[in-house]
């Protein structure tokens, strides 16, 4: 009798496939532009949902929070409230213990192809996304038992530099999808370009609002734990 296969049930390593997808990813990009003035290399972790259609193509929205550890104008910023040996005096007349730091999100929404090279899996190979989106960034000044009264409320916003704008992401990386639910990855390089402005009123240190228009540039290297969605194949053939 004909062997079948159970309906709705997909084989990924004989035909292209359409299939949802979630996934996690954590990114590592270097500064450049306006931004690399302010804060050093960047961090971001986070998470997506796409679509891939049975004709390779891509669409999805990604979110990432935005994160780094070096702030290059720190203490410039904060001149005015902070001693001449970059201490800042706490509440109680006592040295508050405070650091510096980038934070800030990103928002995507991608569209892309994958090309199915380097493997025989016609749902694996390279893939090469576009991307529209909002990208927001600030500094973040980490107060230690927020003990700091010029640092409280809107006199802190007086000094974070919040900016934000429109930007466009490009990446190219491999994409692979198997016979697993869990063990599908995507790596690659990813670039990214923001428009962007400062969105306070004012900013403490220079009495003044800034009304220029900065151009913050990102490039470095993403990697993603992929989960696709679709019912899994069969590991056999049935017979009637």
């Amino acid at each position: 009798m004909p062997a079948i296969l159970a309906s709705g049930q997909v084989n990924v390593r004989d035909s292209v496939i359409h299939t949802p997808v979630v996934y996690a990813a954590y990114g590592f990009h270097l500064l450049g532009g306006d931004i690399s003035e302010m804060f050093g290399p960047s961090s971001t972790l986070g998470a997506g949902i796409g679509f891939k259609t049975n004709k390779n193509i891509y669409f999805g929205i990604e979110y990432n929070y935005l994160w780094g550890g070096r702030v290059k104008q720190g203490n410039e910023i904060l001149k005015d409230i902070i001693t001449s040996e970059g201490q800042i005096i706490g509440q109680s007349g006592e040295y508050a213990i405070f650091q510096y730091f980038l934070r800030g999100h990103t928002i995507w929404g991608q569209v892309g192809k994958l090309f199915p090279v380097l493997s025989h899996n016609p749902n694996s190979g390279i893939m090469v996304k576009l991307g529209l989106g909002y990208v927001q960034h600030r500094m973040f000044v980490s107060v230690q038992d927020n003990t700091a009264l010029q640092l409280k409320g809107d006199y802190k916003k007086g000094y974070d530099r919040l900016t934000s704008g429109f930007g466009l992401t490009e990446s190219i990386g491999y994409f692979f999808l198997g016979d697993s639910r869990m063990w599908n990855f995507y790596a690659g390089f990813e670039f990214s370009q923001a428009w962007t402005k400062n969105r306070r009123d004012m900013n403490f240190d220079t009495r003044q609002k800034d009304n220029s228009q900065h151009l913050d540039l990102f490039y470095g290297i993403k990697i993603a734990w992929v989960i696709p969605l679709y019912r899994r194949a069969p590991t056999g053939y049935y017979y009637n």
